[in-house]
């Protein structure tokens, strides 16, 4: 009876230990495809001036009803904190809006590892265009923002703030 009740410990005590070496793996495979595929487009963003080079604002992206959208939440300029977009369309709901808590990124759609689909507003320019947005390689708080009409494109950089 001992040599039986032995028996049933080690195996039960070897069960559990294949049981917490599976878990073991699972976890660090969930951590491991977190990190390659986990790039999260959601949080607090700062814009640099493509043309400039310069720090320009912070923008919070924020997902709603499944497609994503940006909010400018702070002007780093003091001279322009308190402009609008006199040049927006008539039609174009932020018309003559203050540009610091305007919504300027609308309607993203995550397609595979991009956002697109949506539109990015300049109210500098006070110019709508398509949008498309994705990380740089190997590194998943730079975000490349890219702004199309027709075949012409710019691109910013914009670095999560943590």
């Amino acid at each position: 009876m001992l040599e039986s009740l032995r028996a049933f410990y080690f195996s039960d005590l070897k069960l559990n230990t294949y049981i917490m070496n599976k878990k073991n793996t699972l976890l660090g495979l969930a951590i491991f495809s977190f990190s390659l595929f986990g790039q999260e487009l959601v949080g607090k963003w700062r814009t640099i001036d493509d043309e400039t080079q310069n720090d320009k604002s912070i923008v919070e992206i924020y997902e709603k009803n499944g497609k994503y959208y940006g909010k400018v939440l702070e002007i780093f300029d003091p001279a322009k904190k308190n402009n609008t977009c006199s040049l927006c369309e008539e039609k174009d709901d932020r018309k003559d809006k203050p540009v610091e808590g305007m919504e300027i990124v609308r309607d993203m759609q995550k397609k595979k590892n991009e956002y697109k689909d949506g539109t990015i507003l300049d109210p500098k320019k006070g110019k709508v265009y398509d949008c498309k947005m994705f990380f740089e390689e190997g590194h998943p708080d730079v975000l490349k923002v890219r702004g199309y009409l027709a075949f012409f494109y710019r691109t910013q950089t914009w670095h999560r703030v943590k």
